[in-house]
């Protein structure tokens, strides 16, 4: 385990780990304290109501927290490549980085204004999330296919734009549908007009966060050769 995560390949892979613990966690307590239904929830719905709701928003911030570490760790690994044997343009590994913070900026507003409570900031911060995330994850699978083969293999870049290519086909109906539905709620009942837009919209919203989980596991193998040293100076008299 430690060979596993020598390097900076520590990071990613705490990410993937806590945010999969945040989103099971707070699905788990929700549903045994009965208060979403276990069958395809939003995962906002499982982070409205006290106690789940303290869960879900403080894992799901310090899951923002490492997820800004990955992504410039990420901007700063392939800025270095770029030195060694041009890549790309630096602009799109920044347009990239920058595109990643602000998912993760949105993913701090989902976990902090709760869907019921102020359901507009909330569904904005969501949108931030997950399209920046989409549009990032594909960024990188490109900033990848330009680095291999002396960066990364091929098959990692194939595993990545799959990931990005199925992350973008679920987010484009996850947006419509969710816009179709007319109330916001926790308890869906299969005769409802808006109840096939709910299930849609939620398989579809599952399956681009693990994409985004996924996608970070394969940081890891990039990450084990990369250190983190960090330089103290002091200037004039103390």
């Amino acid at each position: 385990m430690l060979c596993f995560l020598k390097g900076m390949a520590f990071v990613p892979f705490l990410l993937v780990t806590w945010s999969s613990a945040a989103f099971i966690i707070s699905y788990v307590v929700a549903v045994l304290s009965g208060h979403v239904n276990p069958f395809l929830p939003y995962i906002s719905d499982t982070g409205t109501t006290p106690p789940e709701s303290g869960i879900f928003g403080f894992m799901i911030n310090f899951s923002a927290f490492l997820g800004a570490a990955t992504m410039y760790t990420r901007y700063k690994i392939v800025e270095k490549q770029n030195q060694t044997s041009y890549i790309s343009t630096p602009v799109f590994n920044l347009v990239s980085l920058v595109l990643g913070l602000v998912g993760c900026i949105g993913m701090g507003i989902v976990a902090n204004f709760q869907e019921l409570a102020v359901p507009v900031v909330h569904d904005g911060g969501a949108l931030l999330a997950f399209v920046c995330g989409v549009v990032y994850t594909l960024l990188q699978s490109i900033i990848s296919y330009k680095s291999c083969p002396q960066w990364n293999s091929l098959s990692t870049c194939h595993v990545r734009m799959a990931i990005s290519a199925v992350s973008c086909a679920a987010v484009i109906p996850m947006i419509a549908c969710a816009s179709l539905i007319s109330i916001t709620k926790l308890e869906w009942n299969p005769k409802e007009k808006d109840y096939v837009y709910h299930v849609v919209s939620a398989i579809c919203e599952w399956t681009v966060a693990f994409g985004f989980i996924f996608y970070f596991l394969t940081f890891i193998h990039d990450f084990q050769n990369v250190t983190l040293r960090i330089s103290t100076e002091i200037n004039g008299d103390v």
